[in-house]
């Protein structure tokens, strides 16, 4: 992916998420992650009374959304319409779920933005990453968000790397990403739109829309 396919524009369809604002006057998507603890403590407390219930303290929930009690939920979380957080779900804050959504058993998010219709069903880790519209996350497929060597992440696109400024960033998933079962998403990778990652995955760098993912230096356009 070049840079101009890594920016908020190419990769993200706004109208499927209740964040789209975080998104205004940024370049490239992960410019968001550092604001998402302020931007929901800002449209937390305006959400309609009538559709949202805040049950703890900076932590609202549609009322039509289905939460298992053994689900734990930290601060600063919006949980949106008709959307299912499973046994044992672990919400570590700073979280925005969208619409149809499913946050599986045992599964844990810090720090993101999860778009409308958007599956993290089984055993998953999302941390600082943003997932598109439709994306979905197969079992205990994971993003690693701090380089081993705990050094600044880096965006390594075609036409030249991007510095982010950002210690932890997990993944960037486009719209309609599908993630094989058991695939690990290293820091900074971003993944474009209808693109298909093969189970048991190390993925790295970036990897172009309409492509199929099946090793490191094996990527193939989709027919």
């Amino acid at each position: 992916m070049k840079k101009e396919e890594l920016t908020v524009q190419a990769m993200y369809d706004l109208s499927h998420t209740i964040a789209g604002d975080i998104f205004t006057g940024l370049t490239y998507p992960w410019e968001a992650l550092p604001k998402i603890h302020d931007f929901i403590a800002a449209i937390g407390p305006k959400l309609p009374k009538e559709e949202y219930t805040e049950v703890k303290p900076h932590v609202w929930i549609h009322k039509t959304a289905k939460v298992f009690e053994s689900a734990y939920f930290a601060e600063y979380i919006i949980i949106g319409p008709e959307t299912e957080v499973r046994h044992c779900a672990f919400l570590r804050g700073n979280i925005i779920v969208g619409a149809g959504c499913v946050v599986g058993n045992s599964c844990e998010l810090k720090n993101v933005i999860i778009f409308d219709s958007v599956q993290t069903p089984h055993y998953n880790y999302v941390g600082d990453s943003i997932l598109g519209y439709k994306s979905h996350m197969g079992a205990a497929s994971l993003t690693s968000n701090v380089r081993s060597d705990k050094k600044l992440v880096m965006v390594h696109a075609e036409d030249g790397d991007i510095e982010t400024g950002l210690k932890k960033f997990g993944a960037m998933l486009s719209d309609h990403v599908e993630v094989g079962c058991g695939s690990v998403l290293n820091p900074g990778v971003c993944i474009g739109r209808n693109t298909n990652i093969y189970p048991l995955s190390a993925v790295r760098g970036c990897v172009d829309p309409d492509s199929i993912y099946k090793a490191q230096g094996e990527i193939v356009k989709k027919r």
